[in-house]
């Protein structure tokens, strides 16, 4: 769908435009009350309330449009998914934009004129934004008859179309047009990391590259100029002593030089620019390739890597806005200088070449050696990285148990590692260095020396003027000719450097969580057949056909033994990998044709280690989910049992919280967890040893909260406490990736023997019977 010439977007964040505070206000389209006009063909339609005949309000009419869009371009969505800002009376364009751009749709919303509106020919339906704050369906446009054709959002039938004229309309509408659609074709985040696909970016400023190319041809034109101007000076005004030829040329010089000036600040003005708007694509890019890698891939490389790996990126960016651009811009220099040379002397011209292409072979003689030496520095770079950001992710642990010393000693050999490396590819990269120093000398003297030597000959043609501006250019276009041949170097370090970030970002991804798949209400039933599920580069299954199901709104506790596939259960259910054999069903949907992330938004997951964000209490409970109130946050504060901690603090649920929630102790830090999970009211959560971090009075609010938050939702519960398991609804005990039984506690008690026998290893201290006033205990260790 493209858009009309001269349209523009809504400003981000403004509500809908042009609505009406009077009593008489204007009314929505229906279809069914609208009336055929005159032989022009025009409808008319009737003013009445809109949504009237089906009891819906402004908001519920936009929803209505936009979920019938999205459908019309294969997109299941429904009015109840989208996400309410706070004190928004009916959806405005900008969130709507939002809304649908998150859920995979291509959306922007424009401002339209009548003229316009007849442009959009085989465009699919359009949403009109009524002034009332409805919205209608524009299904066609009719340029002969003059009229579009509008449709209730509400009517199912195609056909219910009718056509308005623009008087008509405008009484309706302002301007304001919602345009929805599929992503024509495969999206930049969703393209592989090559050099090509990097040089495509670049190329895609063609506007911005067209204006620098000009500027730069321009710039090598003027050039030329100034080694005129002195050839002329040398030759004819100092022979002829002619004053006002010297004026001319100065006068010449003068503005030459500030038309220069202006032209090369222009011109390094739109490379900042081009440089600018890459570095944020390149970022976004970055980020939601990294977002989209499954969580296996962090679970096996160090952070440390990944993020050295990743900034490889700017190394390449920077290659190509930079070394290669100015190699570019300065082969317009040599193209037309080159034959300026010639011009003024052909043999001094093929010295120059000849040099030239001699540095060029002299670079190309080391270029093996050094990729071989420069991949040993990049390994080098990334295991040092990775010792510092292990370092720092782990300060606590290393100041707790004084490892301060080994982890220096680890350091220390990172960096002696990299030192060896890099002073090897110094040495190496000198020889080239060495071997054209004499060869550069002789382009900006040597060719000089012969030149005067040719001069001095009474049988050259040389002049001593051509000789002056040959040596002002000489360089001007040596310069370009070593700069390319030493691109060929540079070009290999960037090869290098995509190699590194295409091994983190060229890894297989995670379906889009934003598009595709189906978006089922969920009320909780869960099902597993046969599945089978094997870590990547082990044999063993850490399921092994497990089969079992259990209705809505069931609280299953997982136990079994470590290893036995309690934590591999709960991550296929979130879909974090989907590599899995036999049916895993949620409500009779199979969990690999939902859509990831309305599969996750459905979850409340509360793990044994939660990370806390950098910000108040209240941002992490919420975690970026708009429409939630402090009330809702509250609630879900007091569900989990973190209310009372929280009141006692000076800034309450607006306390910051640093990176790594120092002010918080342990089971602090899991009850918010908790209260992030339920704050949504999902119909599915999974408590991953939630309750492990929890000191005994804060596990026995949460156990006692359990059923508070179980009531209308399915709860899966692994733990390795068994007692906060007993008000279960089931209990499926699981060993070496194998479901053993599903049954009630007492159940279990009575016949499966490895519950019964983790019972007892938990519960024997119950049954022991000692004395009352028992002496001290014995002491392990003594000391001063």
């Amino acid at each position: 769908m493209d858009l009309p010439e001269g349209t523009s977007a809504e400003p981000e964040g403004q509500g809908p435009v042009g609505s009406s505070s009077s009593g008489a206000g204007p009314q929505a389209l229906s279809g069914p009350r609208a009336v055929p006009t005159d032989g022009a063909g025009a409808g008319r339609i009737d003013v009445g309330t809109v949504g009237a005949g089906r009891g819906l309000d402004p908001g519920a009419m936009r929803l209505a449009a936009v979920v019938s869009v999205a459908r019309h371009n294969g997109m299941v969505l429904t009015a109840e998914d989208y996400p309410a800002m706070p004190g928004e009376a009916v959806p405005s364009a900008a969130s709507l934009v939002a809304w649908l751009r998150e859920s995979g749709l291509w959306a922007k919303a424009v401002r339209l004129r009548w003229k316009q509106l007849m442009k959009l020919h085989e465009s699919g339906p359009v949403i009109l934004l009524l002034n009332d704050g409805s919205a209608g369906l524009l299904r066609a446009v009719d340029p002969e008859q003059n009229v579009v054709l509008m449709q209730d959002p509400t009517e199912t039938n195609g056909d219910a179309a009718v056509p308005v004229d623009e008087l008509r309309l405008a009484q309706l509408w302002s301007g304001e047009v919602l345009m929805i659609r599929r992503e024509r074709s495969e999206v930049e985040e969703d393209q592989p990391f090559t050099l090509s696909w990097l040089i495509k970016m670049v190329m895609g400023e063609r506007r911005i590259l067209r204006d620098i190319g000009l500027a730069s041809i321009t710039l090598s034109l003027l050039t030329i100029i100034p080694p005129l101007l002195v050839l002329t000076v040398v030759d004819r005004v100092v022979v002829h002593h002619s004053m006002s030829t010297l004026v001319l040329l100065t006068a010449i010089l003068v503005i030459t030089t500030l038309y220069e000036m202006f032209l090369g600040s222009a011109r390094r003005l739109l490379v900042l620019v081009i440089g600018t708007r890459l570095d944020a694509k390149l970022n976004l890019y970055i980020f939601n390739r990294l977002l989209r890698l499954p969580l296996d891939f962090f679970e096996r490389h160090s952070a440390g890597e990944t993020t050295y790996k990743v900034a490889q990126i700017y190394r390449v960016r920077e290659f190509l806005t930079g070394r290669l651009m100015n190699t570019f811009l300065d082969m317009f220099t040599l193209l037309i200088l080159l034959p300026f040379l010639f011009w003024l002397d052909a043999t001094l011209a093929w010295m120059v070449v000849a040099a030239a292409s001699l540095i060029a072979l002299v670079i190309l003689a080391f270029l093996h050696p050094m990729r071989v030496v420069v991949g040993h520095v990049i390994n080098a770079e990334t295991l040092k990285n990775g010792t510092l950001i292990e370092t720092v992710h782990g300060i606590r642990t290393v100041k707790s148990l004084a490892l301060e010393p080994a982890r220096r000693a680890e350091w220390d050999e990172r960096v002696a590692n990299v030192g060896k490396w890099r002073l090897a590819a110094g040495r190496l990269a000198n020889w080239p260095a060495t071997l054209v120093t004499p060869l550069e000398r002789f382009i900006s003297i040597g060719v000089i020396m012969v030149g005067v030597f040719l001069a001095l000959d009474d049988s050259t043609a040389v002049s001593l003027g051509a000789l002056m501006a040959f040596m002002m250019l000489g360089m001007r276009v040596a310069g370009p000719l070593v700069q390319l041949a030493r691109l060929i170097e540079d070009l290999e370090e960037a090869r290098n450097a995509v190699g590194q970030v295409g091994a983190v970002l060229n890894r297989p991804m995670e379906a889009n969580p934003a598009s595709g798949g189906m978006r089922p209400k969920f009320t909780g039933a869960i099902s597993f057949d046969d599945v089978t599920y094997t870590y990547p580069n082990t044999k063993t299954p850490a399921l092994d056909r497990v089969t079992f199901s259990i209705p809505a709104g069931t609280m299953l506790g997982v136990v079994g033994r470590s290893g036995s596939g309690k934590s591999t259960l709960t991550r296929l259910l979130q879909g974090i990998t989907r590599d899995y054999t036999g049916f895993l069903k949620i409500d009779n949907a199979d969990l690999r044709e939902i859509n990831l992330q309305h599969l996750r938004r459905s979850f409340g997951t509360v793990l044994q280690e939660n990370f806390l964000f950098r910000g108040s209490i209240r941002d992490n409970i919420i975690a970026g989910r708009a429409g939630l109130t402090l009330d809702d946050v509250v609630r879900a504060c007091r569900l989990a049992g973190a209310e009372e901690f929280i009141e006692r603090m000076p800034a309450g649920y607006e306390t910051w919280i640093e990176e790594g929630s120092p002010n918080l102790s342990g089971g602090q830090r899991q009850r918010l967890a908790i209260a992030r999970a339920v704050i949504c009211d999902p119909k599915l959560m999974i408590m991953d040893e939630a309750t492990s971090a929890l000191d005994p009075e804060s596990e026995a609010l949460v156990n006692a909260n359990l059923l508070r938050i179980a009531r209308g939702r399915t709860m899966v519960i692994v733990s390795h406490r068994l007692s906060s398991l007993t008000e279960c609804d089931l209990i499926l005990v699981m060993d070496k990736g194998r479901v053993i039984d599903v049954a009630p506690h007492r159940m279990l008690l009575e016949r499966c023997a490895i519950y019964r026998q983790l019972w007892l290893q938990q519960t024997r201290h119950m049954d022991t019977q000692g004395p009352r006033n028992a002496g001290p205990a014995p002491i392990l260790a003594q000391g001063d």
